[in-house]
């Protein structure tokens, strides 16, 4: 079956794959491609429209992301947003300038004129004063705007700042921007985005989990030819999806690895074994190389540097146990896409935040090749791909693990002592959110070890203890995360408890910061 396409080219936002994700969410295919693909490239990629996303240079910036031009002639619709409309405005002959205020966040937008864009979004409020419709939400980040658009193009919707907040040359089929229709703050974002994927673009919804399963599972196929994958297992969402996808592709030539870095939660390690063997029948090798990663993190306090060490550690251990596997010459991982935003450019310029253990710890040398099935998911879409393969709850609405573990909750040194406390106090974290019935309800909740010690009274005595931090956020992807609102009772049961159970902890506090602009993990 045919299968529509859209493609996003990417100039550097970190909203590109939400662009991606939000086109998925109507069974249409799509990719990101950088924005300099070759037009080769594109043309072999087939297309039925394609979204231009935003980026933090400016059109005038001496390195400023340009695309081919030819871009404009294939004959099919093109939406920019936020830069890929500045962008439009530059190339085709409109006029950019400096903002005289930028704009940043919630702005009110005002619709000028009847659009095929904004088919079926109801004015709100009724005809305004000026004879514009507005009034509804939008989410602005540009210090740019367009004074004056190309010829063939008229504005359709405005703000208080920007006299051209969207425009379309509906000849074309050119269609621009100024806000971000993606995110979540922009009313009627993905009414906007559907009018463009269906009725401008007319793309059919023909795009499902099922037939993701059947193209990758075809593409590891041809891929993999007759050599052997070792995977290695963490017992999360990500590797276990990955692991099943790869098994229905190659079945016994797949060999999981499951590695006990020494940074596991408590129990963890008996608990995955036994899961995985009992659910899936796959081979599994378990390896206990805990003594080891706890050396090499001996005195390292640095986030980075223990992400580094966790992730070349796991690969050597693979390349160890894969050269007793005959003929093995890939490793699968479950790479997600919010791991791979933020280590480095996603197929584009987007800005670095951090590194992860996945795509930041892989040695140069590598002897495996790479095969990342999910590497374009959102942990949203892993779990709806999971059901898809018929696994069962427990593993699909398991809270997201770190590849690094405990040592990135274990603030400054990571010693066999501190992660004991904090082993002790995570389970009790999660006992009681889980009591409470409020575990599918948060993304992710745990507990950290601070490297801080604080006075207490303790049986009338005074005592000098550490302060463990208890961090839950709700999310839809993890590229946005807000704090839990936990119910304070709840909260005050996990405080009492830790203190009362964990020897060595006197104080614990609650985080109550989002994503952005604090991460979800405090490392």
């Amino acid at each position: 079956m045919q299968v529509d396409r859209i493609l996003v080219l990417d100039f550097g936002s970190q909203y590109t794959q939400l662009i991606a994700r939000r086109v998925r969410e109507n069974n249409v295919y799509s990719e990101i491609f950088p924005f300099n693909a070759p037009l080769e490239k594109i043309r072999d990629f087939n297309p039925k429209g394609i979204i231009l996303s935003g980026s933090p240079s400016s059109v005038y910036d001496k390195k400023a992301p340009i695309p081919d031009l030819k871009i404009f002639e294939l004959g099919i619709p093109i939406l920019g947003l936020c830069y890929g409309m500045q962008l439009m405005a530059h190339l085709l002959g409109g006029k950019v300038a400096k903002a005289q205020k930028r704009e940043y966040g919630r702005s009110e937008l005002f619709m000028d004129d009847d659009s095929d864009l904004f088919e079926g979004i109801p004015p709100h409020p009724p005809l305004t004063k000026g004879g514009s419709r507005g009034g509804a939400i939008v989410w602005m980040s540009h210090g740019d705007r367009i004074e004056k658009s190309p010829e063939g193009f008229k504005s359709i919707a405005h703000t208080e700042n920007s006299p051209i907040a969207a425009m379309s040359d509906k000849g074309r089929h050119f269609y621009a921007l100024q806000f971000h229709p993606e995110v979540v703050h922009t009313e009627k974002g993905k009414e906007i985005l559907r009018n463009f994927i269906f009725n401008i673009c007319r793309c059919g919804p023909t795009w499902t989990m099922e037939s993701f399963i059947e193209t990758e599972k075809e593409r590891i196929k041809e891929l993999v030819g007759n050599q052997r994958v070792v995977c290695g297992i963490s017992g999360g969402v990500d590797s276990s999806v990955t692991a099943v996808l790869v098994h229905e592709a190659i079945g016994d030539r797949l060999t999981c690895i499951f590695v006990d870095n020494g940074v596991l939660r408590e129990g963890e390690a008996k608990k995955v074994e036994s899961m995985l063997r009992k659910n899936f029948h796959m081979k599994i090798r378990c390896v206990d190389a805990s003594e080891r990663f706890l050396k090499k993190l001996k005195d390292v306090k640095d986030p980075e540097k223990k992400r580094k060490i966790i992730g070349n550690e796991f690969i050597r251990v693979f390349e160890e146990e894969a050269m007793k596997i005959k003929n093995a010459g890939f490793l699968a991982q479950g790479t997600l896409y919010p791991d791979v935003i933020e280590s480095t450019s996603f197929k584009g310029p987007s800005a670095t935040i951090k590194s992860h253990h996945n795509v930041g710890g892989l040695l140069k040398k590598m002897k495996l090749k790479l095969i990342e099935p999910l590497r374009e998911l959102f942990k949203d879409e892993v779990r709806v791909l999971g059901h898809a393969l018929g696994m069962p709850d427990e593993i699909i609405n398991r809270h997201p693990f770190p590849g690094p573990g405990l040592a990135i909750r274990c603030i400054s040194d990571v010693t066999k002592e501190r992660l004991d406390i904090l082993r002790k106090a995570d389970v009790i974290v999660l006992d009681e959110i889980k009591k409470a019935g409020l575990y599918n309800q948060i993304w992710q909740a745990f507990a950290v070890l601070l490297p801080v010690k604080s006075v207490g009274v303790m049986g009338d005595e005074r005592t000098y203890d550490n302060v463990i931090a208890v961090r839950a956020v709700t999310s839809v992807d993890g590229m946005t995360a807000d704090w839990a609102q936990i119910p304070y009772e709840v909260l005050g049961r996990i405080s009492n408890r830790i203190i009362n159970e964990v020897k060595g902890v006197n104080r614990v506090v609650y985080d109550i910061s989002s994503k952005p602009p604090s991460t979800i993990e405090w490392e």
